[in-house]
């Protein structure tokens, strides 16, 4: 089966992406990317794929992945618990309650250009050149490390880009401390010859986005940017950002609200048109999905730490 390449956009303010999945089951995804990928595996067991390597995984499944490297998660089903496990605290090992056992993952996603930068330029970091080298066939830590890395991940779910970046070195250095790591992928693997050509097309349409997001865009016009039925289109968009093409186009615009509410004090319908909307009750609607709050809310939070500090 031939790999996918997914497109990965940093999370706002960030070099880098955090996120946290939750489902009932995972599919095998079958997918490469440019960044450095770690990943942690709870409540879910199957089959893991990197590279080469082929095997089953379990409860507390922690890997660092490097750049262009097939990878993939199949996972069987879990078994329901029942109340009484829940009241005993045998459900969620994220503290939270459900009938059913949700398989949660977290991912840090990292641009391997900008690791690398930082790796060179610090000398304190000299002693992750080795981790690095070793991720290019995949590497699987100890469950001992995988737990240390859980408590890391819940730290980052509620922390500022700043924060983040602190703990995302110190999972770093706890991948690295690790004397149990087992490489995965054999050093025969190569992938380098079955590069997704699709890439340069969704790299067009992503550009083309970010360019006009201020205008209308449609799932036609970027279609046709992509040479694609619109239908095929919406499926291929999805599958490679994890996201839909509307909310991708509604995300963008309002991180770009959120630059414009604090660095200016243009009126909220104002900014509300030069991001894209076409109304302002669309616009607040939008701002409260992604931010959990109105914008005149946004607005009046930051600018008030900004006073304090």
């Amino acid at each position: 089966m031939k790999p996918l390449c997914e497109k990965v956009i940093p999370d706002e303010n960030s070099s880098w992406r955090y996120f946290r999945y939750e489902w009932d089951h995972m599919e095998l995804n079958w997918h490469y990317h440019p960044e450095y990928e770690i990943c942690l595996t709870l409540n879910s067991h199957g089959m893991r794929y990197v590279g080469d390597h082929i095997a089953r995984y379990g409860d507390y499944d922690l890997v660092i992945i490097g750049p262009d490297m097939p990878h993939g998660w199949q996972s069987e089903a879990n078994l329901d618990v029942s109340a009484d496990e829940i009241s005993n605290g045998n459900a969620l090992k994220d503290g939270t309650s459900n009938a059913r056992v949700q398989e949660v993952v977290y991912v840090a996603q990292i641009p391997a250009a900008w690791l690398h930068q930082i790796v060179n330029e610090q000398r304190e970091l000299a002693s992750l050149h080795s981790l690095l080298t070793h991720a290019k066939r995949g590497v699987l830590f100890s469950e001992e490390t995988a737990r240390k890395a859980h408590s890391v991940f819940m730290a980052m779910e509620t922390a500022n880009p700043f924060k983040r970046y602190i703990l995302l070195l110190e999972l770093l250095a706890l991948l690295q401390q690790d004397s149990l790591q087992e490489l995965l992928s054999s050093t025969l693997f190569t992938h380098g010859s079955k590069l997704d050509f699709t890439v340069k097309k969704l790299d067009k349409v992503i550009e083309h986005i970010y360019d006009n997001y201020t205008q209308a865009l449609s799932a036609q016009e970027l279609a046709k940017l992509a040479h694609m039925s619109t239908n095929h289109f919406h499926r291929f968009f999805k599958k490679r950002t994890e996201k839909t093409l509307t909310e991708f186009i509604n995300q963008l615009r309002i991180a770009k609200a959120c630059k414009l509410l604090l660095s200016n004090q243009s009126p909220i319908s104002t900014i509300s048109d030069q991001c894209g909307f076409n109304n302002l009750s669309n616009f607040n609607r939008r701002f409260i999905q992604f931010k959990g709050v109105t914008p005149s809310s946004f607005r009046q939070r930051f600018s008030s730490k900004q006073r304090a500090i």
